[in-house]
């Protein structure tokens, strides 16, 4: 019985991943002219990002993906053994079912169609579930890649900042100059260390009284 494929991945993740300016505007096409457009720092202020590269080796995107393969496992591996035990007694009534009266073959033939339907239904909820958590955590990811563009590019001076995807994307074509792909993933993977270091001093501070 197969719980849930997950569709927590590169392909979905990358989709969330809209590029956008410091304005909040959608970057779809960059028609560039004869001049390179650069900061007066001489640094580009059109980049952008490879998020196939982003998501691969972004820590938190890798360890949100573990967690929810490992939930989802776990889920279709009680489904699984429940759905067995289902099927074992269905196999013991169609064995008796001649030496049971017409009263007795009837009750156990309802408890066995009541049983499956709740089984049914847990299925359909512990899927429901798992996307549920999947689409928070995406939206997580989403949110804390843009609030770190957004910073980047206050400091940087970027105008613009696009998401290229091979075989998917808008840009036919840049100078790799302009990709800061490894620049973004530092600075995230950073933030989220840190952010792993203080949880894990508030969970060793005791609570006062």
């Amino acid at each position: 019985m197969k719980l849930l494929k997950l569709t927590l991945g590169l392909a979905v993740a990358t989709a969330a991943l809209a590029s956008c300016d410091q304005n909040g505007e959608k970057a779809v096409v960059v028609k560039e002219t004869g001049a390179t457009q650069t900061t007066e720092a001489g640094t580009p202020d059109i980049v952008y990002v490879n998020s196939d590269s982003l998501l691969a080796n972004y820590e938190y995107f890798k360890d949100v993906r573990t967690r929810l393969q490992g939930k989802a496992e776990a889920k279709e591996k009680s489904l699984r053994s429940q759905a067995e035990s289902f099927q074992k007694e269905v196999q013991r009534f169609q064995q008796q079912a001649a030496n049971m009266t017409v009263q007795q073959a009837s009750a156990t033939e309802q408890r066995l169609m009541q049983k499956q339907q709740q089984l049914q239904a847990l299925q359909q909820s512990s899927g429901n579930e798992l996307m549920s958590e999947e689409s928070e955590e995406m939206k997580k990811i989403y949110d804390q890649v843009e609030s770190y563009l957004k910073k980047l590019s206050e400091e940087k001076g970027y105008k613009m900042v696009l998401t290229y995807q091979r075989g998917n994307s808008a840009i036919l074509y840049s100078d790799s100059t302009r990709d800061i792909t490894t620049e973004v993933v530092e600075g995230l993977n950073k933030e989220y260390e840190t952010e792993k270091v203080e949880a894990d001093k508030a969970k060793e501070t005791p609570k006062k009284k």
